[in-house]
């Protein structure tokens, strides 16, 4: 992945929102969803990330036994449950800047339609004598 910089932050809120949304999580069970998602991931990638959540205070961890095996679980912690609520506060005012509708919109964008008049509603025909 060329530009794996600007994925790195989504990976960390991709595992910060499942940590509080869903409860724990667990290495493997984070690789295969950001797998889900297209990111791929090995475990010498993912535990960095996931041990620098812990340091900074985003998420604590604890080892748990599952039947044979012993898993260390992440929980988001209140401070990982702050970060990410400015986090999609942010994400959502950057969503609607990169989709908002445009006057002149670049020709190429896959979102990108015809110029609209002030005042015009997308998606309503427009005025009489107006093509």
């Amino acid at each position: 992945m060329e530009d794996r910089d600007f994925y790195a932050g989504l990976i960390r809120l991709h595992i910060l929102h499942h940590a509080v949304a869903e409860g724990p999580v667990y290495g493997l069970w984070m690789i295969e969803e950001l797998g889900r998602h297209g990111y791929l991931l090995s475990a010498g990638t993912l535990y960095p990330i996931l041990h620098g959540l812990q340091r900074k205070g985003y998420l604590r961890s604890s080892t748990e036994r599952v039947g044979q095996r012993t898993r260390r679980m992440y929980y988001a912690t209140p401070r990982g449950e702050q970060a990410l609520a400015i986090a999609k506060q942010r994400v959502w005012e950057l969503f609607g800047e990169l989709f908002e509708p445009r006057a002149t919109p670049a020709a190429d964008a896959p979102w990108a339609e015809a110029p609209h008049a002030p005042g015009d509603v997308l998606g309503a025909p427009p005025p009489a004598g107006r093509p």
